[in-house]
């Protein structure tokens, strides 16, 4: 029986070639995951903050944005801030998904359709609900913080020119914001990036899972998890250069 090649004498090379598909396979899964998220999780987390920071001044508007957009929005960022992410995975998974997906009692899809989702992509669908809840609650407080930045000047200056309170947001507050935003919404995207390996105990096949399952087959621990912590730095490093020259980018159009 041939004898496996060692590196630096313990490292066995051999088993991360022969699953090199596998890793490959895991980290696409992992990239598309978190550009869905990032995505997903923004657009969701920017309409938390708008619905936060929600203040009409006449009645009745006043009542209706503290009850039906202030107070669910504060207790939905406090619920999905103040649980473990873990927990919300299994619970979205194993709890909420079959209430909305399910073959006889699905309210949104049921029938052979329900089926095949469940057993096809169930996994996927159930990490990205959860990861794209979870981050958006972090977002939003980014994007409330930003806003509120803003001096209240911008805003009156914009209602001078004619602007609507959404035209001011979008085209005044929003892009001045932004900026300042960056940093923080970047630190965002790499801890979902890596938040992406809790969705391997519901069964998807991405990087963490890929592990596992080397692992299993060989009883190897070393190999298969220093490999895909290598290429969870990698990612990170890839995403953090990215960020830094797009706020250095714009750093240079302020001052242009």
């Amino acid at each position: 029986m041939e004898q496996p090649v060692l590196l630096f004498g313990w490292f066995r090379w051999d088993i991360l070639v022969e699953y090199k598909d596998l890793f490959w396979q895991g980290a696409w899964m992992t990239l598309r995951m978190t550009v869905v998220c990032v995505l997903l999780g923004a657009s969701w987390g920017l309409c938390l903050a708008l619905a936060r920071l929600a203040h009409p001044r006449h009645a009745p508007w006043t009542w209706v944005a503290r009850f039906f957009l202030r107070w669910p929005a504060t207790v939905y960022v406090s619920f999905f801030r103040g649980t473990p992410l873990f927990v919300q995975i299994l619970l979205i998974h194993f709890a909420v998904m079959p209430v909305f997906i399910h073959p006889t009692s699905g309210i949104l899809i049921d029938g052979e359709l329900a089926r095949t989702l469940k057993q096809e992509h169930g996994a996927l669908i159930s990490g990205v609900v959860a990861l794209t809840l979870n981050s958006a609650a972090y977002i939003s407080e980014v994007f409330r913080a930003g806003i509120q930045s803003i001096s209240r000047g911008q805003f009156d200056a914009g209602r001078s020119l004619g602007f609507s309170p959404a035209q001011v947001m979008r085209y005044v507050v929003l892009p001045q914001a932004f900026r300042r935003m960056l940093p923080p919404l970047g630190n965002n995207a790499i801890a979902l990036l890596k938040d992406t390996s809790l969705v391997s105990a519901i069964g998807l096949a991405e990087l963490a899972y890929a592990a596992r399952t080397v692992a299993g087959a060989y009883a190897r621990y070393w190999e298969p998890y220093l490999a895909i912590s290598v290429i969870y730095w990698v990612m990170t490093l890839i995403l953090t250069t990215l960020l830094r020259r797009l706020e250095h980018r714009l750093a240079r159009s302020d001052r242009g």
